[in-house]
């Protein structure tokens, strides 16, 4: 029977692996449908970002409850888990709490640790809970938290519960047998918080407390890699993306464009009088001229864009920065993010079901982000300073308007009137350069 259990076991977690890194290997795959970016610079500065926002978590704690709650939450998720190492072990060999005789006191202390912390995300889980669901936090409710968004953010909440509480009920049954004296529970450990559980437990029988201590158990890893293998479906994703997002954040100001460099060039060629615009390219010069300005699909943007997308926590902390979206514009930020995802997706499962991507006749523009949205942003960089994990929404929304005014001379009438002044009058103001200063006269 035990030789069986470990046999099935070992199938579960092979099984579990392989399904993630499938799906692990597919979102790779999908970011690098993105152009090239060059984020190789600055190393040193990167890895402090990254230090601060993902390790560090310096920008959630600027809204102190969440932050602290978020931070005793993911640390005391992801230390637990350490435990997990234990777990295969006793799993694939058949044995119980394996680092028991070699850690000693050590191990004591260990396992009261993961219990106080498994408490404290068993509470900061039912607090966020209750703020999403009867506090109703504005930003969680917003238009683009349709049914999923919102599902999935409970489902996660629900697996952490469920998740902490086998964690606990495990160590309590196996407290009551290790007190038991019952065979294969050796004493080892310290557990102050289901030590609680005693009562519950006293009375039974060996066999029934066996049988509570193995289903605990048994759920307890199945559920982790149902969990692990639904992150990618959830946006918590971001427990495993946050780092390199951080890393290959943009360091450059917020403030700061890029400019297109076969405009720029252009400019340049305009600029000197001796170049000659029809002079062929030297030879084995590239052709920098894009086949596309700006970006009207997920194919458009940059692999970090791209990343961006599938690293969003749909905190909604963007958008309820977002003075267009204050003010009652369709603009979200988070929004724009999880559009690009799932279309993004949708490619994905193209590329998928026909080897390589076949047009659908869809594209993320009008289909997913609408024109309204996009000419909504003010670029006041507001959204990229509130995201805790240095995602950038304003950078999608910037190629995207690119591509409305430089592919498609799709620009609103009053920034084509502006930039028709600028060409004629050197300014934005429908006026002479002579006769800007002729209010000064008026009485």
């Amino acid at each position: 029977m035990q030789i069986l259990a470990q046999i099935l076991f070992g199938i579960i977690l092979i099984a579990g692996i392989g399904f993630f890194a499938r799906n692990v290997r597919r979102m790779i795959r999908n970011i690098k449908l993105g152009k090239k970016v060059d984020r190789t610079d600055q190393k040193g500065e990167r890895f402090k970002t990254m230090a601060l926002l993902a390790l560090g978590q310096s920008k959630m704690v600027r809204r102190p409850i969440s932050g602290i709650l978020h931070i005793i939450v993911y640390l005391g998720f992801i230390i637990i888990n350490i435990e997990v190492l234990e777990i295969i072990i006793d799993g694939l060999f058949g044995t119980h709490r394996i680092f028991a005789p070699y850690l000693g006191g050590a191990y004591d202390v260990l396992i009261a640790t993961f219990e106080i912390l498994a408490f404290l995300v068993l509470v900061g889980v039912i607090i966020f809970w209750t703020r999403r669901n009867i506090s109703r936090i504005k930003r969680f409710w917003a238009r683009e938290m349709t049914s999923w968004p919102k599902n999935d953010a409970n489902n996660i909440l629900y697996f952490e519960m469920v998740l902490m509480a086998l964690f606990l009920v495990m160590n309590g049954a196996d407290l009551q047998l290790q007190l038991n004296g019952a065979d294969h529970y050796a004493q080892a450990g310290t557990f102050p918080i289901s030590q609680f559980l005693l009562p519950i437990f006293d009375g039974l029988s060996t066999s029934t407390l066996i049988i509570i201590e193995r289903t605990a158990w048994w759920l307890h890893i199945v559920g982790i890699l149902i969990f692990l293998n639904y992150l990618y479906y959830s946006k918590h994703l971001h427990i495993l993306l946050a780092f390199p997002n951080t890393y290959f954040a943009k360091l450059t100001p917020k403030g700061e464009f890029n400019n297109l460099e076969a405009v720029t060039n252009e400019v340049k060629l305009m600029m000197d009088p001796d170049a000659d615009p029809f002079a062929a390219p030297a030879e084995g010069a590239e052709d920098d001229v894009p086949e596309k300005f700006g970006a009207s699909d997920v194919s458009d943007l940059n692999w970090v864009q791209l990343l961006n997308s599938y690293t969003c926590t749909e905190c909604g902390r963007c958008t309820s920065e977002c003075p267009a979206n204050q003010t009652g514009k369709k603009l979200s930020p988070r929004k724009i993010m999880m559009d690009t995802r799932d279309r993004l997706e949708e490619v994905g499962e193209n590329i998928n079901k026909n080897g390589t991507f076949e047009d659908d006749g869809k594209q993320l523009l009008d289909d997913y982000i609408l024109r309204e949205e996009l000419w909504a942003c003010t670029t006041c960089n507001a959204c990229v300073e509130a995201c805790p994990i240095g995602i950038d929404p304003l950078s999608i929304i910037m190629d995207m308007r690119r591509y409305l005014v430089m592919e498609q001379s799709a620009a609103p009438n009053e920034l084509n009137n502006a930039m028709t002044n600028i060409e004629n009058n050197g300014a934005p103001w429908p006026y002479n350069q002579m006769d800007r200063l002729n209010w000064t006269n008026e009485s």
